[in-house]
């Protein structure tokens, strides 16, 4: 019984026109065979698994086939089979990781001026040589620099940016692109159906999106699952066979992060998780389509084309309108630091949760891209028109309007001031005061403070120790402060129009701004007295906190 081969062996490209995905190279080669226009020097660059060291042993056989046909090698000659067989000892292939040094250069240079023994050109295929060192590199130079007639020289590498310009100049270079998702899902399913392998279409797009461009990962890992999957083989059964999310699984993440419903999203890890899904490949799903929703949104006529495939074109089309540019710039950042610290973690879960909650809650963080991204998501709104509608809450009292944010960080009051509001009260202030979009105040707050200058800036904090609030009188805001120190501070023209300029932005209209200061108002009820005696006597602490 023979040995089983793997499948990125068994299908290596045997001629140019094997080749897949590199028109433009092997198309160049051939017409150069044909008119026999040969170079003593190529250099073959791309990325893993694109066809480099293929096409190198396909031109080692082309030059020295003894009946060529168009430029393709016969594969039957003597010269073809014993470059297969690897007995043809004029035709070498050096791995230069393990061979980088000047010692091993300088002995195939000795060997390089003799003439081959079997075929008409000696050919050395030199794989990664951007790992030779320099003193290696040196001692390669001049051999090709001034190669004797007989001798081709075929070397390959994935990063060309570590290859001397003087090597790079004494030879024809070819790049290999990567190969396309089609490309390789085609190639797939012609594997599949010469080794009886029921492969579903959609598991070859799967396994073709894994694969990152290179054929030779592709038939890797249709090798993988296939050997452990019977019957047909599903994109269900390819996620589970790789312990990856699946791009229905990713979807369902994205869906809850866009509904900040942070324990949506937790249980979905942690089922995920038991599952056995690998977490670095979870969260470079999410990067991969929160790149998707970034290329739909900035160039949505040509963005469709651009798609990785990690999730389906309709789910993108569906999640992209749910998201701002800011949001998903915030989250592939962080998405991407967390990834990159899996390698120093000690507990890779607890990152991964923390990292959902922050994508969930932005308001867990302070930085400016927590910021920029609620900011942005609040000016789309305002655009779009679709404002969140909160649950409607009690009147809150004279003292703070009704049109403050529904987050409920206003200063304490004493115990006695809980009481409901008469039914005069709740009317006069719905009367008086529109209600703003959603978060308007703690956005303009933020937005303000940022270009403020002290003492005045520190009075912009949206916390229930603030001094300042604000109320929405139709085109009027009233900045309320809790003492005359705090309104003689703000009631400036340059502090003035930066809040009317913020507040024009957040609602999409022109905004007058007037400040008011509650501890020269007269007491109109019992509760608005306590709010002023509470002012007064925390205004020194105020003071201080600020300064």
């Amino acid at each position: 019984m023979s040995a089983y081969q793997a499948l990125y062996r068994k299908y290596r490209p045997q001629t140019f026109d094997d080749v897949v995905g590199q028109m433009a190279v092997t198309q160049t080669l051939k017409t150069q065979l044909m008119g026999d226009k040969m170079s003593h020097a190529y250099l073959f660059t791309g990325s893993r698994g694109t066809g480099k060291t293929s096409c190198a042993k396909i031109l080692a056989k082309a030059v020295n086939c003894l009946n060529p046909e168009n430029g393709n090698p016969c594969n039957r000659c003597s010269a073809c089979r014993s470059i297969d067989d690897g007995s043809c000892m004029d035709v070498l292939e050096i791995d230069a990781a393990s061979n980088n040094g000047v010692d091993n250069v300088r002995d195939l240079r000795d060997d390089a001026i003799y003439t081959p023994s079997q075929v008409k050109k000696r050919v050395y295929i030199i794989d990664e040589v951007h790992m030779l060192s320099i003193s290696a590199f040196n001692a390669l130079l001049k051999i090709i620099e001034e190669p004797p007639e007989h001798l081709l020289f075929i070397l390959a590498t994935t990063e060309l940016h570590k290859v001397p310009a003087t090597i790079l100049s004494r030879c024809q270079r070819f790049s290999f692109r990567r190969i396309s998702q089609e490309e390789i899902a085609s190639r797939l399913q012609y594997v599949a159906y010469q080794e009886n392998i029921d492969l579903d279409e959609s598991a070859a797009r799967v396994l073709a999106r894994l694969a990152d461009g290179g054929m030779r990962d592709g038939l890797s890992l249709l090798d993988q699952v296939a050997s452990a999957t019977s019957g047909e083989l599903t994109a269900q059964q390819v996620y589970a066979c790789l312990g990856i999310a699946g791009e229905q699984r990713c979807g369902e993440l994205m869906d809850g992060i866009a509904q900040h419903d942070t324990k949506r999203v937790l249980e979905l890890f942690n089922r995920l998780y038991a599952e056995g899904k690998d977490l670095s490949a979870m969260l470079d799903e999410l990067v991969c389509l929160c790149r998707d929703l970034m290329v739909m949104k900035t160039a949505p006529g040509i963005g469709i084309t651009m798609l990785s495939g990690v999730s389906t074109d309709q789910e993108v089309h569906t999640l992209t309108d749910r998201f701002s540019t800011g949001e998903l710039v915030r989250m592939m950042s962080v998405l991407q630091q967390t990834i990159a610290g899996f390698t120093r973690s000690s507990s890779r879960r607890m990152d991964a949760e923390l990292c959902l909650m922050n994508l969930c809650q932005p308001e867990l963080s302070l930085d400016a891209e927590s910021l920029n991204a609620r900011l942005t998501r609040l000016e789309d709104q305002i655009k779009t028109g679709c404002l969140p509608v909160r649950q409607s809450t009690p009147v809150p009292s004279p003292a703070i309007s009704s049109a403050e944010e529904a987050d409920d960080d206003r200063p304490p009051l004493p115990d006695d001031a809980d009481a409901p509001p008469s039914a005069d009260e709740t009317a006069s202030a719905q009367k008086q005061d529109s209600q703003p979009p959603a978060g308007f105040w703690t956005e303009l707050m933020t937005a303000s403070r940022k270009e403020l200058k002290p003492p005045a800036s520190g009075f912009f904090v949206a916390s229930q120790n603030s001094p300042l609030r604000g109320a929405l009188k139709g085109d009027t805001l009233e900045l309320r402060c809790i003492n005359n120190f705090v309104a003689e501070t703000i009631n400036r023209p340059d502090i003035l129009e930066v809040i009317s300029r913020k507040s024009e932005v957040l609602l999409g209209r022109a905004v007058r701004v007037t400040v008011v200061d509650l501890s020269q108002r007269p007491a109109v009820n019992g509760r608005m007295e306590q709010l002023i005696n509470f002012g007064k006597a925390h205004s020194d602490v105020v003071k201080i906190k600020e300064h």
